[in-house]
Protein backbone atom coordinates (compact mmCIF):
# COMPACT_ATOMS: atom_id res chain seq x y z
CA UNK A 1 0.00 0.00 0.00
CA UNK A 2 1.47 3.67 -1.01
CA UNK A 3 0.36 5.81 2.13
CA UNK A 4 -1.62 8.89 1.22
CA UNK A 5 -2.71 10.28 4.55
CA UNK A 6 -4.55 7.44 6.46
CA UNK A 7 -8.25 7.79 7.11
CA UNK A 8 -9.16 9.43 9.92
CA UNK A 9 -9.93 8.04 13.28
CA UNK A 10 -12.22 10.85 14.33
CA UNK A 11 -14.65 10.07 11.16
CA UNK A 12 -17.82 8.70 12.50
CA UNK A 13 -18.58 5.02 12.76
CA UNK A 14 -21.12 5.95 10.00
CA UNK A 15 -18.41 6.97 7.26
CA UNK A 16 -19.13 5.39 4.62
CA UNK A 17 -16.73 3.37 2.39
CA UNK A 18 -15.34 4.34 -0.94
CA UNK A 19 -13.52 1.81 -2.98
CA UNK A 20 -12.51 3.62 -6.56
CA UNK A 21 -10.63 1.42 -9.11
CA UNK A 22 -8.43 3.72 -11.73
CA UNK A 23 -5.67 2.76 -14.27
CA UNK A 24 -3.03 4.63 -16.21
CA UNK A 25 -0.24 3.50 -18.62
CA UNK A 26 0.91 6.00 -21.37
CA UNK A 27 0.47 9.28 -18.87
CA UNK A 28 -0.70 10.84 -15.72
CA UNK A 29 -4.05 11.87 -16.72
CA UNK A 30 -6.47 9.61 -15.29
CA UNK A 31 -4.28 9.29 -12.23
CA UNK A 32 -3.94 12.44 -11.22
CA UNK A 33 -8.31 13.24 -12.26
CA UNK A 34 -8.90 10.53 -10.51
CA UNK A 35 -6.74 11.62 -7.26
CA UNK A 36 -8.45 14.88 -7.70
CA UNK A 37 -12.06 12.82 -7.70
CA UNK A 38 -11.14 10.84 -4.60
CA UNK A 39 -9.86 13.54 -3.19
CA UNK A 40 -13.16 15.45 -3.32
CA UNK A 41 -14.89 12.29 -2.46
CA UNK A 42 -12.99 11.97 1.17
CA UNK A 43 -14.75 14.92 2.72
CA UNK A 44 -17.43 12.50 3.69
CA UNK A 45 -16.40 9.26 3.57
CA UNK A 46 -13.16 6.67 3.89
CA UNK A 47 -11.60 6.33 0.52
CA UNK A 48 -9.22 3.91 -1.15
CA UNK A 49 -8.31 4.27 -4.76
CA UNK A 50 -6.80 1.20 -6.22
CA UNK A 51 -4.12 2.24 -9.02
CA UNK A 52 -3.09 0.07 -11.73
CA UNK A 53 -0.07 2.11 -13.20
CA UNK A 54 3.36 3.05 -11.95
CA UNK A 55 3.29 5.68 -9.37
CA UNK A 56 6.24 7.94 -10.06
CA UNK A 57 7.71 9.47 -7.05
CA UNK A 58 6.40 13.21 -6.14
CA UNK A 59 2.87 12.62 -6.82
CA UNK A 60 0.46 14.23 -3.81
CA UNK A 61 -1.98 11.62 -2.23
CA UNK A 62 -5.14 13.52 -0.99
CA UNK A 63 -5.64 14.38 2.78
CA UNK A 64 -7.79 11.00 3.87
CA UNK A 65 -7.29 8.93 0.36
CA UNK A 66 -5.53 5.38 0.64
CA UNK A 67 -3.92 4.81 -2.46
CA UNK A 68 -3.51 0.72 -3.06
CA UNK A 69 -0.91 -0.05 -5.63
CA UNK A 70 -2.10 -2.84 -7.73
CA UNK A 71 0.79 -4.99 -9.34
CA UNK A 72 1.60 -2.72 -12.76
CA UNK A 73 0.47 -3.01 -16.09
CA UNK A 74 1.45 -0.99 -19.17
CA UNK A 75 1.03 -0.62 -23.14
CA UNK A 76 4.01 -1.93 -25.24
CA UNK A 77 5.14 -0.39 -29.03
CA UNK A 78 1.85 -1.87 -30.23
CA UNK A 79 -0.38 -0.90 -27.56
CA UNK A 80 -1.30 -4.54 -26.23
CA UNK A 81 -0.58 -4.98 -22.42
CA UNK A 82 2.56 -5.72 -20.85
CA UNK A 83 3.72 -6.39 -17.63
CA UNK A 84 5.68 -3.29 -16.54
CA UNK A 85 8.47 -5.84 -15.08
CA UNK A 86 8.81 -7.83 -18.25
CA UNK A 87 9.01 -10.94 -15.36
CA UNK A 88 5.17 -12.53 -15.53
CA UNK A 89 2.58 -12.73 -18.14
CA UNK A 90 -0.13 -10.80 -18.23
CA UNK A 91 -3.02 -13.22 -17.59
CA UNK A 92 -1.53 -13.74 -14.49
CA UNK A 93 -0.64 -10.30 -13.67
CA UNK A 94 -4.49 -9.87 -14.04
CA UNK A 95 -5.17 -12.75 -12.35
CA UNK A 96 -3.02 -11.55 -9.27
CA UNK A 97 -4.71 -7.81 -9.42
CA UNK A 98 -8.53 -9.44 -9.80
CA UNK A 99 -7.53 -11.48 -6.68
CA UNK A 100 -6.31 -7.91 -4.87
CA UNK A 101 -9.47 -5.70 -5.96
CA UNK A 102 -11.31 -8.61 -4.82
CA UNK A 103 -10.36 -8.82 -1.50
CA UNK A 104 -9.99 -4.86 -1.09
CA UNK A 105 -13.84 -5.54 -1.84
CA UNK A 106 -14.64 -8.21 0.73
CA UNK A 107 -12.49 -5.90 3.42
CA UNK A 108 -13.93 -2.71 2.97
CA UNK A 109 -17.85 -3.95 2.43
CA UNK A 110 -18.15 -0.40 0.61
CA UNK A 111 -20.90 1.56 0.16
CA UNK A 112 -19.78 2.90 -3.39
CA UNK A 113 -17.76 1.67 -5.61
CA UNK A 114 -16.25 3.84 -7.94
CA UNK A 115 -14.46 2.86 -11.86
CA UNK A 116 -12.85 4.94 -13.81
CA UNK A 117 -13.44 4.69 -17.53
CA UNK A 118 -14.81 1.62 -17.73
CA UNK A 119 -16.93 -0.12 -19.53
CA UNK A 120 -16.18 2.63 -21.78
CA UNK A 121 -12.68 2.04 -22.03
CA UNK A 122 -10.35 -0.61 -20.25
CA UNK A 123 -11.72 -3.33 -22.22
CA UNK A 124 -8.08 -5.25 -22.21
CA UNK A 125 -9.37 -4.92 -18.35
CA UNK A 126 -12.37 -6.85 -18.21
CA UNK A 127 -10.77 -9.99 -16.69
CA UNK A 128 -10.28 -8.20 -13.40
CA UNK A 129 -12.94 -5.74 -13.38
CA UNK A 130 -15.92 -8.03 -14.15
CA UNK A 131 -15.80 -10.16 -11.06
CA UNK A 132 -15.51 -7.01 -9.20
CA UNK A 133 -18.45 -5.92 -10.54
CA UNK A 134 -20.19 -9.14 -10.34
CA UNK A 135 -19.20 -9.43 -6.84
CA UNK A 136 -21.03 -5.85 -5.75
CA UNK A 137 -23.96 -6.51 -7.77
CA UNK A 138 -24.09 -10.14 -5.67
CA UNK A 139 -23.46 -8.29 -2.24
CA UNK A 140 -26.21 -7.64 0.14
CA UNK A 141 -26.55 -4.69 0.07
CA UNK A 142 -25.04 -4.12 -2.29
CA UNK A 143 -22.95 -0.85 -3.34
CA UNK A 144 -24.04 2.47 -5.17
CA UNK A 145 -21.96 1.34 -8.44
CA UNK A 146 -20.68 4.71 -10.40
CA UNK A 147 -18.41 4.76 -13.41
CA UNK A 148 -16.30 8.15 -13.03
CA UNK A 149 -14.93 9.03 -17.32
CA UNK A 150 -13.56 12.20 -18.84
CA UNK A 151 -14.98 14.88 -20.71
CA UNK A 152 -14.28 13.08 -24.33
CA UNK A 153 -13.91 9.60 -25.25
CA UNK A 154 -11.57 8.00 -28.36
CA UNK A 155 -14.15 8.37 -30.57
CA UNK A 156 -11.99 6.66 -33.99
CA UNK A 157 -12.26 3.28 -33.27
CA UNK A 158 -12.43 1.22 -36.17
CA UNK A 159 -15.46 -0.48 -34.63
CA UNK A 160 -16.66 2.07 -32.53
CA UNK A 161 -20.56 0.93 -33.07
CA UNK A 162 -19.77 -2.36 -31.55
CA UNK A 163 -17.74 -1.22 -28.69
CA UNK A 164 -20.22 1.15 -27.87
CA UNK A 165 -23.14 -1.85 -27.71
CA UNK A 166 -21.13 -3.45 -25.35
CA UNK A 167 -20.08 -0.51 -23.41
CA UNK A 168 -23.79 -0.27 -22.96
CA UNK A 169 -24.92 -3.28 -21.96
CA UNK A 170 -22.28 -3.27 -19.19
CA UNK A 171 -23.32 0.08 -17.96
CA UNK A 172 -27.21 -1.54 -17.66
CA UNK A 173 -26.32 -4.32 -15.96
CA UNK A 174 -23.39 -3.23 -13.45
CA UNK A 175 -24.06 0.20 -12.73
CA UNK A 176 -26.25 3.17 -11.11
CA UNK A 177 -24.53 5.86 -12.28
CA UNK A 178 -21.76 8.07 -14.48
CA UNK A 179 -20.42 10.73 -13.50
CA UNK A 180 -18.59 12.70 -16.59
CA UNK A 181 -15.52 15.21 -15.37
CA UNK A 182 -16.30 17.76 -17.88
CA UNK A 183 -18.71 20.62 -18.40
CA UNK A 184 -21.28 19.78 -21.19
CA UNK A 185 -20.82 23.09 -22.79
CA UNK A 186 -17.77 21.66 -23.96
CA UNK A 187 -18.80 18.63 -24.38
CA UNK A 188 -21.59 15.96 -24.20
CA UNK A 189 -21.18 12.24 -23.58
CA UNK A 190 -23.64 11.73 -26.25
CA UNK A 191 -21.01 13.14 -29.04
CA UNK A 192 -18.32 10.83 -28.38
CA UNK A 193 -20.65 7.60 -27.55
CA UNK A 194 -23.68 6.49 -29.56
CA UNK A 195 -24.65 3.15 -28.71
CA UNK A 196 -28.35 2.07 -30.90
CA UNK A 197 -29.70 1.35 -27.83
CA UNK A 198 -29.74 4.07 -25.54
CA UNK A 199 -28.10 3.01 -21.90
CA UNK A 200 -30.78 3.28 -19.30
CA UNK A 201 -28.02 4.81 -16.60
CA UNK A 202 -28.58 8.51 -15.90
CA UNK A 203 -25.20 10.48 -16.53
CA UNK A 204 -24.59 13.31 -14.50
CA UNK A 205 -21.67 16.13 -16.00
CA UNK A 206 -19.66 17.09 -12.55
CA UNK A 207 -17.35 20.03 -14.21
CA UNK A 208 -13.86 19.34 -14.80
CA UNK A 209 -12.09 17.71 -11.96
CA UNK A 210 -9.11 19.37 -10.70
CA UNK A 211 -7.17 18.73 -7.53
CA UNK A 212 -5.05 21.97 -5.88
CA UNK A 213 -5.68 25.48 -6.24
CA UNK A 214 -6.17 28.55 -8.90
CA UNK A 215 -2.18 30.30 -8.81
CA UNK A 216 -1.69 33.68 -7.98
CA UNK A 217 -1.01 35.42 -11.86
CA UNK A 218 1.43 37.51 -11.86
CA UNK A 219 0.99 40.84 -13.40
CA UNK A 220 3.61 40.58 -16.18
CA UNK A 221 4.87 37.01 -17.16
CA UNK A 222 8.46 36.20 -17.48
CA UNK A 223 9.73 35.81 -21.33
CA UNK A 224 10.18 31.76 -21.20
CA UNK A 225 8.41 28.91 -22.68
CA UNK A 226 7.61 26.12 -20.40
CA UNK A 227 7.39 22.72 -22.48
CA UNK A 228 5.74 19.60 -21.34
CA UNK A 229 3.55 16.88 -21.99
CA UNK A 230 2.56 15.44 -19.25
CA UNK A 231 4.80 11.70 -17.76
CA UNK A 232 6.26 12.13 -20.99
CA UNK A 233 6.35 8.09 -22.49
CA UNK A 234 5.47 10.19 -25.25
CA UNK A 235 6.72 13.39 -25.27
CA UNK A 236 10.17 12.99 -27.18
CA UNK A 237 9.58 14.81 -30.94
CA UNK A 238 7.89 17.12 -29.19
CA UNK A 239 10.43 17.62 -26.95
CA UNK A 240 13.18 17.96 -29.28
CA UNK A 241 11.31 20.08 -32.00
CA UNK A 242 10.94 22.39 -28.53
CA UNK A 243 15.15 22.55 -28.21
CA UNK A 244 15.90 22.97 -31.93
CA UNK A 245 13.53 26.02 -32.29
CA UNK A 246 14.95 27.30 -29.00
CA UNK A 247 18.21 27.10 -30.54
CA UNK A 248 17.70 28.18 -34.31
CA UNK A 249 14.76 30.41 -33.33
CA UNK A 250 13.29 31.26 -29.92
CA UNK A 251 16.73 32.78 -28.08
CA UNK A 252 17.32 35.10 -30.90
CA UNK A 253 14.11 37.12 -29.59
CA UNK A 254 15.07 36.95 -25.96
CA UNK A 255 13.30 34.10 -25.20
CA UNK A 256 14.18 31.29 -22.48
CA UNK A 257 12.76 27.48 -23.16
CA UNK A 258 12.28 25.51 -19.93
CA UNK A 259 11.37 21.54 -21.05
CA UNK A 260 9.52 19.40 -18.31
CA UNK A 261 10.06 15.83 -19.87
CA UNK A 262 7.85 14.59 -17.11
CA UNK A 263 8.66 11.40 -15.19
CA UNK A 264 8.25 8.06 -17.83
CA UNK A 265 10.60 9.63 -21.05
CA UNK A 266 12.94 7.27 -21.34
CA UNK A 267 16.15 7.98 -20.41
CA UNK A 268 18.21 7.89 -23.33
CA UNK A 269 15.67 10.58 -24.91
CA UNK A 270 16.36 12.59 -21.45
CA UNK A 271 20.14 12.19 -22.34
CA UNK A 272 19.91 13.25 -26.01
CA UNK A 273 17.98 16.65 -24.66
CA UNK A 274 20.79 17.37 -22.05
CA UNK A 275 22.84 16.93 -24.90
CA UNK A 276 20.80 19.37 -27.21
CA UNK A 277 21.48 22.00 -24.65
CA UNK A 278 24.57 21.56 -24.44
CA UNK A 279 26.32 24.76 -22.46
CA UNK A 280 23.02 27.02 -23.37
CA UNK A 281 22.16 28.34 -20.35
CA UNK A 282 18.79 29.50 -21.69
CA UNK A 283 17.62 25.84 -22.78
CA UNK A 284 16.87 23.52 -19.53
CA UNK A 285 16.08 20.22 -19.30
CA UNK A 286 14.44 18.91 -16.11
CA UNK A 287 12.37 15.54 -14.97
CA UNK A 288 10.06 16.87 -12.51
CA UNK A 289 8.82 19.89 -11.06
CA UNK A 290 6.88 19.97 -7.69
CA UNK A 291 4.02 22.80 -8.92
CA UNK A 292 3.64 22.70 -12.87
CA UNK A 293 0.50 25.01 -12.49
CA UNK A 294 2.73 27.96 -11.09
CA UNK A 295 5.33 27.75 -13.56
CA UNK A 296 2.70 27.80 -16.10
CA UNK A 297 1.51 31.05 -14.47
CA UNK A 298 4.36 32.60 -14.67
CA UNK A 299 5.47 31.87 -18.12
CA UNK A 300 4.82 33.43 -21.44
CA UNK A 301 3.88 30.47 -23.18
CA UNK A 302 3.05 26.91 -22.93
CA UNK A 303 3.53 24.21 -25.51
CA UNK A 304 2.40 20.47 -24.62
CA UNK A 305 -0.13 18.03 -26.06
CA UNK A 306 -3.74 18.54 -24.87
CA UNK A 307 -4.39 16.00 -22.10
CA UNK A 308 -7.15 16.58 -19.69
CA UNK A 309 -4.77 18.02 -16.73
CA UNK A 310 -2.85 19.91 -19.02
CA UNK A 311 -5.84 21.40 -20.69
CA UNK A 312 -7.11 22.45 -16.79
CA UNK A 313 -3.53 24.10 -15.80
CA UNK A 314 -4.21 26.67 -18.98
CA UNK A 315 -7.50 27.18 -18.14
CA UNK A 316 -6.40 27.69 -14.67
CA UNK A 317 -3.60 29.57 -15.34
CA UNK A 318 -4.40 31.69 -18.43
CA UNK A 319 -1.22 31.42 -20.11
CA UNK A 320 -1.21 31.24 -24.22
CA UNK A 321 -0.57 27.88 -25.10
CA UNK A 322 -0.13 26.28 -28.10
CA UNK A 323 -1.30 22.44 -28.27
CA UNK A 324 0.44 19.25 -30.56
CA UNK A 325 -1.86 16.42 -29.83
CA UNK A 326 -0.91 13.34 -29.26
CA UNK A 327 -2.67 10.67 -31.03
CA UNK A 328 -3.85 9.38 -34.74
CA UNK A 329 -7.43 9.14 -36.42
CA UNK A 330 -7.73 6.44 -34.50
CA UNK A 331 -6.64 7.58 -30.76
CA UNK A 332 -8.15 11.15 -31.29
CA UNK A 333 -9.47 12.18 -27.84
CA UNK A 334 -6.68 14.93 -27.40
CA UNK A 335 -7.12 16.12 -31.28
CA UNK A 336 -10.41 16.81 -30.79
CA UNK A 337 -10.40 18.36 -26.94
CA UNK A 338 -7.41 20.26 -29.25
CA UNK A 339 -10.06 21.18 -31.84
CA UNK A 340 -12.50 22.35 -29.39
CA UNK A 341 -10.33 24.42 -27.57
CA UNK A 342 -9.32 26.78 -30.60
CA UNK A 343 -12.90 26.75 -31.47
CA UNK A 344 -13.18 28.95 -27.99
CA UNK A 345 -9.87 30.98 -28.66
CA UNK A 346 -8.41 28.78 -25.82
CA UNK A 347 -5.32 27.55 -27.54
CA UNK A 348 -3.36 27.25 -31.18
CA UNK A 349 -2.75 24.20 -32.44
CA UNK A 350 0.17 22.56 -34.10
CA UNK A 351 -1.28 19.44 -35.72
CA UNK A 352 1.31 16.49 -34.78
CA UNK A 353 2.30 15.73 -38.81
CA UNK A 354 2.99 19.51 -39.04
CA UNK A 355 5.62 19.06 -35.83
CA UNK A 356 8.89 20.87 -36.37
CA UNK A 357 11.67 23.23 -34.98
CA UNK A 358 9.87 26.39 -37.72
CA UNK A 359 6.28 25.46 -36.93
CA UNK A 360 6.67 25.48 -33.25
CA UNK A 361 8.71 28.74 -32.96
CA UNK A 362 5.88 30.21 -35.62
CA UNK A 363 3.51 29.12 -33.13
CA UNK A 364 4.97 30.49 -30.10
CA UNK A 365 5.62 33.76 -31.75
CA UNK A 366 2.34 34.18 -32.71
CA UNK A 367 1.09 33.45 -29.16
CA UNK A 368 3.25 36.38 -27.81
CA UNK A 369 1.86 38.89 -30.48
CA UNK A 370 -2.10 37.86 -30.02
CA UNK A 371 -2.55 35.97 -26.83
CA UNK A 372 -5.57 33.50 -26.89
CA UNK A 373 -7.95 33.79 -24.15
CA UNK A 374 -9.16 31.02 -21.92
CA UNK A 375 -13.02 30.63 -21.98
CA UNK A 376 -14.60 30.44 -18.75
CA UNK A 377 -15.79 26.44 -17.86
CA UNK A 378 -16.44 25.10 -15.02
CA UNK A 379 -14.12 23.70 -12.99
CA UNK A 380 -15.65 22.46 -9.94
CA UNK A 381 -15.73 18.81 -10.50
CA UNK A 382 -13.93 16.92 -7.84
CA UNK A 383 -16.53 18.84 -5.37
CA UNK A 384 -19.77 18.29 -7.25
CA UNK A 385 -18.46 14.38 -7.87
CA UNK A 386 -18.88 14.09 -4.27
CA UNK A 387 -22.31 15.94 -4.52
CA UNK A 388 -23.75 13.69 -6.79
CA UNK A 389 -22.28 10.61 -5.41
CA UNK A 390 -23.75 11.18 -1.72
CA UNK A 391 -26.65 12.89 -3.01
CA UNK A 392 -27.03 9.72 -4.71
CA UNK A 393 -26.35 7.62 -2.23
CA UNK A 394 -28.66 9.58 0.64
CA UNK A 395 -31.05 8.87 -1.76
CA UNK A 396 -30.60 4.91 -1.66
CA UNK A 397 -30.78 4.92 1.66
CA UNK A 398 -33.59 6.59 2.16
CA UNK A 399 -35.99 4.64 -0.14
CA UNK A 400 -34.28 1.01 1.63
CA UNK A 401 -36.20 2.01 4.78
Amino acid sequence: MVGGVPHSPSLPASTPNVLFYSHHSTGLGHLVRSLAVAGGLASRARVTLCCGGRVPDGIAIPPGVDLVALPPLGADADGRLADATGATSVSEVLAERGALLERCFERLAPEVLMIELFPFGRRKFAPELLPLLEAARSAQPGPLVVCSVRDLLVSGHPEKASHDEEAARRLDAYFDAVIVHGDPRFARLEETFAPATPTRVPIFYSGFAMSGSRPEIPTSRRPEVVVSAGGGLVGRDLFEAAAEAHLSHLRDFGLRTRIITGPFLPDPDVDRLRSLAGTDTGLSVERFVADLRSQLAQAAVSVSQCGYNTTLDILLTGVPALVVPYGDDRENEQSERARRLAALGAVEVVPPGRLNARTLADGVLGLLAAPATPPALDLAGAERSAEVVFSLLDSRLVSAR
